[in-house]
């Protein structure tokens, strides 16, 4: 006979879910822009648990007061310095715009003026092919400058909603960092898993989150500022604007910031200054090439425990679809879903093997044979 009973509670359930589904999307709807930002929020305040408890333990325990004043220690070691050396950049960018225009018409008027050096190769046929030459490295400069206004207006267009959702994050993390149990530990309580699981995926995402900020941001900051001081040295134009693609080109496995460096030493040894292309190719490839390699096992270790692969995917994937902030993002996603495919085979590995475990249960305890002896009745 069907259980009646139960069918006033199922139907109550059903109900229940169906305007839950319906309010929560409706919700996130309207938050939609914001989503980002309380993510983040939550995975900093994960994060910055450690920081927040030393804070309130020195305080006596006002976890409101704790709160502001860990936010404004990252305010001020992080965000500060970033967007210093985003503005100088942004602003060196333009006067490479200004640079390259002015490049453009020295190549068109008078393509003499650049002398290559004896040690060049097929010099004499370079130079019969001079026109030519100019006109292409014009029609590419001309698309490079193209490229840098549209970024610099892009950062412009987006600096009021960049700034809204820095207040938002920064709002959020006041209530998130007082909480005695994180936000992504309250959100995996939703996913149904189990505690081990969901112990295992807040886990995750804040160390690849602390892997990812010390791993990428860390090392990019390091080398991006060590090529950016060597060009500016060297006499490049717009140093820190270069320094800050190194920083960024620091996430490419194998490569990183030598797609930037190598053809400025091609270009100073092209100009006829071997000595600074020299040097130049010097200090990147010992000093900024090794930072990664010095830094990444010291700051990341095996936190991460993702190959770099992933790492590349995540990250530029997590460009793609999110921004800038896609740079943590990623990676945690990636990180994230990594952890949850472990969490399902192993979960089919043991849903598999239950059936066969009851079977060799019940042929050797249960059985209707057992215990008999040959004979017995």
């Amino acid at each position: 006979m069907p259980d009646v009973s139960a069918s006033p509670a199922r139907v109550t359930l059903f109900a229940t879910g169906l305007a839950t589904l319906a309010i929560s999307a409706l919700f996130v709807g309207m938050v939609r822009d914001f989503l980002v930002a309380l993510l983040l929020a939550a995975i900093f305040s994960a994060m910055a648990a450690p920081l927040q408890a030393k804070v309130s333990a020195a305080v006596g325990g006002r976890q409101g007061i704790a709160a502001a004043i860990t936010l404004i220690i990252l305010l001020i070691g992080v965000l500060v310095p970033t967007l210093a050396i985003v503005f100088i950049a942004a602003t060196q960018a333009s006067d490479l715009v200004a640079g390259i225009g002015g490049f453009i018409q020295r190549l068109d008027t008078d393509w003499t003026t650049i002398q290559l050096p004896d040690w060049v190769p097929f010099r004499e046929k370079i130079e019969a092919l001079g026109p030519q030459i100019a006109a292409k490295a014009g029609e590419l400069a001309s698309r490079l400058a193209s490229l840098f206004l549209s970024i610099v207006s892009a950062a412009t267009r987006g600096t009021a909603h960049f700034f809204l959702n820095l207040f938002v994050m920064a709002y959020a993390m006041v209530f998130f960092l007082q909480e005695k149990t994180t936000v992504l530990a309250q959100l995996a309580r939703y996913t149904g898993l189990t505690i081990d699981a969901q112990n295992r995926l807040v886990d995750r995402v804040v160390s690849v989150s602390r892997a990812t900020i010390k791993g990428t941001l860390v090392i990019g900051v390091v080398q991006g500022a060590l090529g950016g001081i060597a060009f500016s040295v060297v006499g490049i134009q717009a140093a820190a604007f270069w320094g800050v693609v190194m920083a960024f080109a620091s996430i490419i496995p194998a490569v990183g910031p030598s797609i930037i460096w190598i053809p400025a030493v091609v270009y100073l040894a092209f100009a006829g200054e071997t000595v600074s292309a020299i040097g130049l190719a010097a200090w990147c490839a010992i000093v900024v090439g090794l930072a990664d390699n010095l830094l990444r096992p010291w700051l990341v270790g095996r936190e991460a425990k993702l190959s770099d692969l992933m790492v590349l995917i995540g990250t530029f994937g997590g460009l793609a679809m999110f921004g800038a902030v896609g740079l943590i993002i990623g990676p945690v996603i990636t990180g994230v879903f990594i952890t949850v495919w472990d969490i399902f085979h192993k979960a089919l590995a043991t849903a598999l093997a239950a059936p066969a475990q009851s079977s060799v249960e019940s042929s050797t305890d249960g059985g209707p044979s057992a215990g008999k002896q040959p004979g017995s009745v």
